[in-house]
């Protein structure tokens, strides 16, 4: 269970994008903060209000989790790629990329050029960004023509090499002029080049000559070209802040990293999908104190990409793993292409890898008494379990329950707990076939026989019983059936394996006279249990979900029954008519209790219609009216027998 003033107390104060989930666990919001800790709590300040919306959104909110970054302006450009990618129902400006521009070096064409851009087009070009601040861009692109003497003009060069004279920037030394043959194609390249090379980043040499010009303008008086200098100087500053949470490539990329301690260890994913951070998954690793780091990577990227349908073109790791070629080549071949995996050393990539190890490092640490409590409420309740009943090797249970309302559509449940928690891929329903009327004992044996005698069917067809662990949930067997009930419960479940020939350990859940949990029979004994235990929180927890499940299949039954056999099964009856008489009647007892001509007024309905209507439910009412003795005799008699055949 999230608890979320807990959680509250775990946040850092870091920069970072923080993710708001409602009770279906749906991403309702998504925002960026400089201060995590400072940003999360006010949303649950009775004190702060951000109006309307965000307060009706905060109800909502049943657990949140965040995402650490190295800057503010990280955080934004990740809070814009997660809204694009999941649309939260509380972000009322989803943003696009058109909200971030880009730098573009137009490196297709003989003579290239540095331009503003709001889009990332798929051309020869070379995009850079996407940054947060237009004018800081803009700066930067003058900055680069200026010290680069680039050109700017739309001329088709060199198609129109001397067609026209030189624009002011040659005159003003901020232009080779190209576009006269003053400079050859190789020369401007080179210039394009180291353009190129500032924009990946190297920025020293740059900061370092503005800095001069900047100091010796200011030695020569001349402080309106010094302040030109030192503005200029900001700029690059300013866009010099790392871009790790956007890559220009567009490539997809998983990053991955770990942080570990003695016992455990996190597996930190991070998702980059046609080069944005998309979303990221972490995962616990159970280690040996001889584990090392590169042991527990490569032993993760087996088990992760075995499972997973996406196959990224490169992998990144924080450190080598001693199996890099023969895994990279594995997965080539589930990919249908080639797959990288890279230990970056430098740039961007390396400080991306940091930054998952970053958030490795804080669930770790922050989450290792929620691993407790959680591993406390599972595995831990399974083992108490296994104490009182002196068993062992305790992983998979079965629990099965029985549903009725006075033997109308009895059904049965089956529902499966794995290491203590609700495994729903293999929860079965049962709708009884053989037995009529309210006979739970009845009931039960057929839905146990119906289980078992299908599971072994489907192991007899398996030639490799190991095979079997793989399939579904009849062909495994459990380690334990708890009954919803008690002795009789459990007689009737270890008759159903006497006759099958199974040997699997049969528990009953015994409730006292309030309906609670009391205690488990096992070998013909009450075992009591103290309710504070986790073991009997977990057996509360199965009997509850086993009823859940019965009464809800029994619902849906009983919802499609009424509706199909009361009102689809009259002659005439269509769905429009069905509506129409719902409309004015509201309910089945009023249209039972209708007159003729009170049935003939309805909305769509003539004469016909209505007395088909009308002789159904008068001549069933006299049906059921004389068979009630009859049938009251029988689960009389049913029961009696239940009794003498079943109860030991």
């Amino acid at each position: 269970m999230f608890n979320i003033e807990e959680e509250l107390k775990k946040l850092p104060d870091t920069p970072g994008v923080y993710i708001m989930h409602d009770a279906q666990d749906a991403i309702i919001y998504i925002g960026k903060a400089v201060s995590l800790r400072k940003r999360v709590h006010q949303y649950f300040q009775a004190s702060h209000n951000e109006g309307i919306k965000k307060a009706q959104m905060v109800k909502q909110i049943a657990r949140f989790e965040y995402i650490i970054t190295d800057s503010e302006l990280e955080a934004l450009v990740l809070e814009c790629n997660l809204i694009k990618e999941h649309r939260p129902k509380y972000n009322t400006m989803l943003r696009d990329d058109k909200t971030y521009p880009y730098i573009r070096v137009t490196v297709g064409e003989d003579f290239p050029r540095v331009l503003f851009s709001r889009q990332q087009k798929k051309d020869k070009s070379r995009y850079f960004g996407p940054y947060t601040s237009a004018g800081a861009v803009k700066d930067t692109i003058e900055l680069i023509n200026k010290l680069y003497q680039l050109r700017t003009c739309n001329r088709s060069l060199p198609k129109d090499t001397g067609k026209d004279r030189p624009c002011l920037n040659y005159h003003i030394h901020q232009c080779m002029a190209p576009c006269q043959g003053y400079i050859t194609k190789e020369e401007y390249r080179k210039r394009v080049d180291a353009a190129v090379e500032f924009l990946n980043g190297n920025y020293a040499p740059i900061m370092k000559s503005l800095e001069e010009k900047m100091q010796e303008a200011s030695e020569r008086l001349e402080f309106e070209k010094a302040i030109e200098y030192r503005e200029l100087l900001g700029s690059v500053k300013q866009i010099a802040q790392k871009q790790k949470i956007t890559h220009t490539d567009g490539e997809d990329k998983d990053i991955v990293a770990l942080a570990a301690d003695d016992r455990d260890a996190v597996v930190q994913v991070f998702f980059i999908r046609d080069g944005k951070l998309i979303g990221r998954d972490h995962f616990y690793v159970k280690i040996g104190n001889e584990d090392s780091k590169g042991q527990i990577l490569n032993t993760f990227l087996k088990q992760f990409y075995s499972g997973t349908p996406f196959i990224p073109k490169e992998i990144m790791l924080q450190e080598d793993i001693e199996e890099r070629e023969v895994l990279a080549e594995w997965l080539s071949e589930k990919r249908g292409g080639k797959v990288y995996i890279r230990v970056p050393q430098k740039g961007m990539k390396e400080k991306l890898v940091e930054l998952a190890k970053k958030n490795a490092q804080l669930v770790l640490s922050q989450d290792r008494e929620k691993i407790k409590r959680e591993e406390g409420r599972t595995i831990g309740a399974l083992k108490e379990i296994e104490k009182l009943l002196g068993l062992e090797g305790l992983n998979r249970v079965e629990a099965f329950d029985i549903s009725n309302i006075n033997g109308f559509e009895t059904v049965g449940s089956m529902i499966v707990y794995e290491k203590g928690k609700p495994k729903r891929s293999d929860y079965r329903k049962f709708k009884l076939r053989s037995v009529t009327g309210p006979d739970d004992y009845a009931s039960m044996y057929e839905v146990l026989t119906r289980r078992f005698t299908h599971g072994m069917k489907e192991q007899e067809e398996l030639e490799d019983k190991e095979l079997s662990k793989e399939y579904g949930s009849f062909t495994r067997f459990p380690d334990l059936i708890m009954m919803d009930g008690g002795r009789g419960q459990v007689n009737i479940a270890l008759k159903v394996l006497e006759e099958l020939k199974l040997n699997i350990p049969v528990s009953g859940m015994v409730k006292d006279d309030n309906h609670r949990t009391r205690g488990l029979y096992y070998n013909n004994v009450e075992i009591p249990i103290d309710r504070s235990s986790e073991g009997f929180k977990l057996i509360t927890r199965i009997q509850d979900e086993a009823h859940r499940f019965a009464i809800e299949y029994h619902r849906s039954l009983r919802s499609k029954e009424q509706v199909h056999s009361v009102l689809d099964d009259i002659p005439g009856i269509g769905p429009a008519r069905r509506k129409a008489l719902m409309r004015r009647f509201q309910s089945l007892e009023s249209i039972k209790e209708a007159s003729l001509e009170e049935l003939a007024g309805t909305e769509s309905m003539n004469e016909q219609s209505a007395r088909a209507v009308y002789e159904f439910f008068h001549k069933q009412a006299g049906q059921v009216h004389g068979g009630a003795d009859k049938q009251a005799g029988q689960v009389h008699e049913g029961a009696d027998m239940q009794a003498g055949n079943f109860v030991k």
